[in-house]
C-alpha cells in the first residue's frame, strides 16, 4: 500500500561458502563422498541461510529497532534494504532514497583533506555535488572540524574521523534510514548532539535502527524485531521483545552451562560448567 515503506515478503537469503584453496576443495569432496568419516574433523556447512523466510512491513515514518546475538541476519536485513545484495527468494520493496549511517567514513581517501572528503563521501553516499555545496557549512558546523578542513584526514584521531562521516550521513535527506551502533561515535557532547540529530531524521523518515545496546533501542524504537538464526522470532512493541530475546539468552547459557564437561568430582555431587568459579561449601 501507499503507506508501507519497506515489504519483506517470504525474503530468504542464502550464501555459498566457496573453498579458498584447493585443499578446501579436496576436502569438500572428500565430506561428500564420505570418504572422511571418523577423522574427526567436522565438515563445513556449504550453504549458510543468513536470513529465512522473513515476512514483514515497516510503514512510513516507523522507527524499527533489529536485535538478536552475532550472526543472526541483523546486517544482512540491512544489506537487503540497501540493496547492497539481493534475496535468494522471495520479494523485496523499498519506496524512497535509502540512507545508511553504518559504515562512517567509507570511501574516506586518508590523503585527501576533510575538505575534499566531505564531497567525496557525500558521493559515495549518493549525493549530487550541488546537494554538497548546499549542506557543507552545516556538515562543518555539526561536525566542529572546521579549523582542521584543509588538514589531511590521516591525521585525524578515530574521534574526529567519525564524527565528520557522521555529519556528512546525517545530512542525506533520505525516506530511509538505516542506522547501527553509530550513534556512540565521540565524545559525551557529540553524542548528545547525535541522539538530537536521530531525533530529527526520525520525524522525516523510516528508520531501522541496529543495535546490542538494548537500552538505546527502547528508548528510541516503536516497534522491534527479534532475529535468531535468520529467522525472525517476535515482532512488536520494545519492552515484550526484550523481555522475550533476553530470555533466549539466559536460557542459551543455562543450557551451555549444562552440557559442559563436568568437573572431577566426588561421587554424586552434581556439577556442570567450566570451572572458573568453584562453590565448595554453603553454609
Amino acid at each position: 500500500s501507499s503507506g508501507v515503506a519497506i515489504q519483506f515478503e517470504d525474503v530468504s537469503k542464502r550464501y555459498v561458502r566457496r573453498p579458498r584453496t584447493l585443499t578446501d576443495t579436496l576436502f569438500r569432496l572428500l565430506c561428500r563422498f564420505g570418504v572422511n568419516k571418523g577423522s574427526g574433523e567436522p565438515a563445513l556447512p556449504e550453504e549458510i541461510w543468513a536470513v529465512r523466510n522473513a515476512d514483514f512491513s515497516i510503514t512510513r515514518g516507523e522507527t524499527v529497532g533489529i536485535i538478536g546475538n552475532n550472526g543472526a541476519g541483523k546486517s544482512t536485513v540491512l544489506k537487503l534494504i540497501a540493496g547492497i545484495t539481493s534475496p535468494t527468494s522471495g520479494r523485496l520493496t523499498v519506496t524512497g532514497r535509502v540512507a545508511s549511517l553504518i559504515e562512517l567514513g567509507a570511501g574516506f581517501n586518508l590523503d585527501l583533506a576533510g575538505r575534499d572528503n566531505i564531497y567525496l563521501n557525500g558521493a559515495v553516499l549518493g549525493l549530487s555535488r550541488q546537494e554538497v555545496d548546499r549542506h557543507f557549512y552545516d556538515i562543518v558546523a555539526f561536525s566542529g572540524l572546521a579549523e582542521f578542513l584543509d588538514v589531511p584526514v590521516k591525521y585525524y584521531s578515530s574521534g574526529m574521523y567519525a564524527r565528520l562521516g557522521f555529519s556528512i550521513a546525517a545530512h542525506v535527506q533520505a525516506d530511509v534510514i538505516l542506522t547501527d551502533e553509530v550513534l556512540a561515535v565521540g565524545d559525551a557532547p557529540f553524542r548528545r548532539q547525535c541522539l538530537k540529530k536521530f531525533e530529527e531524521l526520525k520525524a522525516s523518515a523510516t528508520v531501522c535502527f541496529v543495535s546490542h545496546d538494548l537500552h538505546a533501542i527502547k528508548r528510541v524504537c516503536t516497534r522491534v524485531l527479534w532475529l535468531r538464526n535468520g529467522r525472525i522470532q517476535f515482532d512488536g512493541a520494545p519492552e515484550p521483545a526484550i523481555e522475550a530475546y533476553l530470555g533466549s539468552v539466559e536460557q542459551e547459557r543455562e543450557r551451555n552451562l549444562r552440557e559442559a564437561k563436568p568437573l572431577q568430582t566426588e561421587p554424586g555431587a552434581g556439577r556442570w560448567g567450566s570451572g572458573e568459579i568453584e562453590v565448595t561449601e554453603v553454609d
